[in-house]
């Protein structure tokens, strides 16, 4: 890992949280617990080491590109346009990349007095299951093909261009797009875009997702950890399950809990691990932030791209 990391400065977490600028987490933990995804970990000491001091570096990235925007309309002598600084947030299913991408959300709505904030998933430019059955990819959902990356980079220029957008919307109880709804999405002061695929490219080379970001982030763990967060959420959403027969999940909460976990072992085998190592991990060397997890979810290590 470390030699595909020599164009990053390594910074352990007792250096990084010497870089936050004396704040306290603008948020209470009854709050922090609320925006936490399934089996997630976090505490306030985790905002006030790891999470303040990336917004205070998100800050000085956008503060950068504002002073980028307003020069180049100055040399154009064009009216500036407000377009909304594009973090992208990737990682492995299971990783924490909802519970990241949520509490940046809330914490650059309150360091930056009336921004607005937007997060969008790319789970929503999944193709439909009819699709994916009509394709022969069902089995190869979450893979790059399993995207409508024409429809995604079309969402990406459409909001760098100031324009508002109605997106699909996913469904992980029902594991499809929901039909007729969508979600509304204006050109905000930021736009999170979470997703395992968001820098990926596929069926257009000289046009790339990373290109609209003006931030990335890549939460990364041990392959092994990984598993293990998978199987413990899959636990979680049976439990949760087991009373709606309408969620996906139903069917294998009837189940014997030992035959429902080997279903998902085989899953994470044949499918998620497969697209982790093949498609997600390669691209982390695209982001400019890479935030290390070991054990319980804790960050321990930070990479900030030189």
């Amino acid at each position: 890992m470390e030699n595909e990391l020599m164009t990053y400065n390594k910074l352990t977490r007792q250096h990084w949280k010497t870089l936050r600028q004396g704040q306290e987490a603008p948020l209470t933990d009854k709050e922090l617990q609320s925006i936490k995804s399934l089996n997630d970990s976090i505490s306030i000491l985790d905002v006030e080491e790891v999470y303040l001091p990336l917004v205070h570096l998100i800050q000085i990235y956008k503060n950068t590109q504002e002073n980028l925007a307003f020069s180049k309309s100055l040399f154009l002598q064009e009216e500036p346009t407000k377009r909304p600084f594009i973090i992208g947030v990737s990682g492995s299913v299971a990783v924490g990349k909802s519970t990241t991408s949520r509490l940046l959300q809330l914490l650059l709505e309150r360091s930056f007095s009336g921004a607005q904030v937007e997060l969008v998933t790319t789970d929503g430019f999944l193709y439909d299951n009819a699709t994916l059955k009509a394709q022969n990819n069902l089995n190869r959902k979450g893979f790059p093909e399993s995207y409508d990356m024409e429809k995604l980079l079309g969402f990406l220029d459409r909001i760098s261009n100031g324009q508002t957008c109605h997106i699909p919307v996913y469904s992980h109880e029902i594991y499809d797009i929901v039909p007729n709804q969508s979600q509304k999405v204006t050109p905000s002061d930021f736009l999170i875009v979470e997703g395992i695929n968001v820098f990926q490219n596929r069926h257009n080379n000289s046009l790339y997702m990373t290109d609209y970001y003006d931030f990335s982030i890549y939460i990364d763990a041990q392959t092994p950890l990984i598993e293990a967060w998978y199987l413990e959420r899959f636990e979680t959403l049976l439990d949760m399950a087991k009373d709606d027969a309408s969620n996906y999940y139903h069917l294998f909460s009837q189940m014997p809990r030992s035959e429902a976990l080997s279903i998902a072992k085989k899953t994470w085998k044949g499918i998620n691990l497969i697209n982790l190592t093949d498609y997600i991990e390669p691209t982390k060397t695209r982001a400019e932030v890479i935030l290390h997890k070991r054990e319980n979810h804790q960050i321990d290590k930070i990479y900030l791209k030189k």
